[in-house]
Parts: C-alpha cells; sequence; structure tokens
C-alpha cells in the first residue's frame, strides 16, 4: 500500500524533528526552521511499507511517531526481523541510498506510525546551501549506524531466556507493542519458544 503524504504546514507539530536537528549545535535556529520546512510529512497504517526489496532508497527517515521493522529473506524466502526502528529516530538504508542499488532490506511499520521524510536532491541542494546541514547527514547516519551495531550485540550472546530478558530490558514499550512473531524472528528463535519462555515468566 502506497504512502499517505502531505506536505508540511503550521498544523502539523515539528517540535520532535526540530530538537533532534538540534543535536550537537551543528545547525543554527533559522537554518533548523528552515530545513524543517523541506520534510514532507508521511502516514503508515501497521504492516505498510516505507521501502520494499529491490526498491531504491531516494529518503532519509525521521521517525515522529510509531515503530517500524527492518527485515530480509533468507535463502529459503523466510522473513528475518533485522533490527526496529522507534520514535525519535532517523533511518535510511546506507547502501542503496548512497550507492543507487536496489534495497535488500525492506522496511515496515509495525504499527501506525508518523515519519517527517526528506528526498536526497533536496538534502543535496540544502547542503550547498548550508554546508553544516552536510555535516548533520554524515553524524546522524553514522549515529544511527553504530545504534544498530550496539542494539543489536546481545543477540550474539546468552540463551533464548536470557535474550529475551535482555529484549524486555532495553525495549519496554517495543514488548507491548511489537507482534510476537516479530519478536521472536528478532531474538532468533520460532514463535513456538517465544510463547512458552513468556508463559513461564508469568508463573
Amino acid at each position: 500500500m502506497p504512502k499517505v503524504l502531505f506536505k508540511i504546514n503550521s498544523q502539523v507539530k515539528l517540535e520532535k524533528l526540530k530538537s533532534i536537528l538540534s543535536f550537537g549545535g551543528i545547525l543554527s535556529k533559522d537554518e533548523i526552521d528552515y530545513i524543517s520546512s523541506y520534510f514532507t510529512y508521511n502516514k503508515l497504517k501497521a504492516n505498510d511499507h516505507f521501502l520494499e526489496f529491490q526498491k531504491v532508497a531516494h529518503e532519509i527517515a525521521f521517525v515522529e511517531t510509531g515503530i517500524l521493522r527492518v527485515y530480509s529473506l533468507d535463502p529459503e524466502g523466510n522473513d528475518i526481523t533485522k533490527h526496529f526502528i522507534s520514535e525519535n529516530q532517523f533511518f535510511v538504508d546506507l547502501e542503496s541510498y548512497y550507492t543507487g542499488k536496489p534495497a535488500t532490506e525492506a522496511f515496515q511499520a509495525v504499527v501506525a506510525s508518523e515519519l517527517m521524510t526528506i528526498h536526497k536532491s533536496i538534502i543535496e541542494q540544502l547542503s550547498n546551501e548550508i554546508p553544516n546541514f552536510y555535516i548533520f547527514i554524515k553524524t546522524v547516519t553514522e549515529v544511527a549506524l553504530l545504534s544498530k551495531i550496539k542494539n543489536n550485540d546481545f543477540l550474539h550472546f546468552g540463551h533464548a531466556k536470557t535474550r529475551y530478558l535482555e529484549f524486555i530490558k532495553r525495549y519496554p514499550l517495543l514488548v507491548q507493542q511489537v507482534p510476537q512473531q516479530y519478536i521472536a524472528s528478532y531474538l532468533k528463535i520460532t514463535p513456538q519458544s517465544l510463547s512458552r519462555i513468556r508463559k513461564e515468566l508469568t508463573q
């Protein structure tokens, strides 16, 4: 299902986006106000895709509300959840965005989500006008990559129950909102195993 797009207007709140744009003090208030006016408001329903397989990433997005998951397919065609993206996070398929190659991962809304997006051509235009914006985008994409690596570090250690307990500790809101099959896939266990673990924890 296609994204529902709206142009930014005075009724759309930009406080969260502007707060993130102020990260690191790289951009001035006037620059933030100017840059934020170029973002587009996107509304996704649960299960809608922001980026599908084999599509080229042309936008960087900011999650205003909601949760998305990034997933790929294994050689047998099984759906594998790689990580989740929550509110106040920027995201982009870095390889596809920078190389122009089709994406090998898909980005899907887990719940109804609201995004602020900006097209690559606009980013290039603004970077020429405001050199610090290029620095900001580079910083944000590097932080996103490092966070992805750090957030997934616990998946390589311990038993299934240990990984689930760590997931609860790190992402209490995701546990409440993300469907069980996606959490199981992320933790590299079967939905049946996750159901058994959750039952044990409630006893």
